[in-house]
């Protein structure tokens, strides 16, 4: 089941600007990761500090379409590209506030692994059950 995808503003920084006046990657890779966590975060399905399941990265990446800069806002589309037994891919569409100008896509592999062992588990029933409930699922 399908219901759509979660949205997140991400402000952008002086400080975000490169020696060439646009973003510097890093942002773009801080945006999605922010998005994916505070999700997690905000629904209660990911106790960072002494839940007994973490999630970790085990890969990432971003093409990017186009450039941005302080001031920009960006907004983050968070959906999942595959639901695994251990392992979530995020999926995120990166795009300007102020006129919607698609400026990246980019991919986070989540496993969740067991906070004392760090070997893979499989993802919390909660977790899983909100991913379907809460957002676009790929087929």
């Amino acid at each position: 089941m399908t219901v759509g995808g979660h949205r997140r503003s991400f402000p952008t920084r002086w400080a975000d600007n490169d020696v060439y006046g646009h973003l510097n990657n890093t942002i773009y890779y801080a945006a999605m990761d922010s998005t994916i966590n505070s999700w997690m975060i905000d629904n209660g399905l990911l106790d960072i500090e002494s839940g007994a399941v973490l999630g970790v990265c085990a890969a990432s990446s971003c093409r990017f379409a186009a450039s941005a800069s302080f001031p920009d806002a960006l907004s983050l589309e968070l959906s999942v590209g595959r639901l695994g037994n251990t392992s979530v891919t995020w999926t995120l569409a990166i795009s300007r506030e102020r006129d919607g100008l698609v400026l990246a896509s980019g991919e986070f592999v989540h496993v969740f692994v067991d906070r004392e062992t760090r070997r893979p588990v499989p993802i919390p029933v909660d977790l899983r059950a909100a991913i379907v409930e809460q957002l676009e699922v790929a087929a």
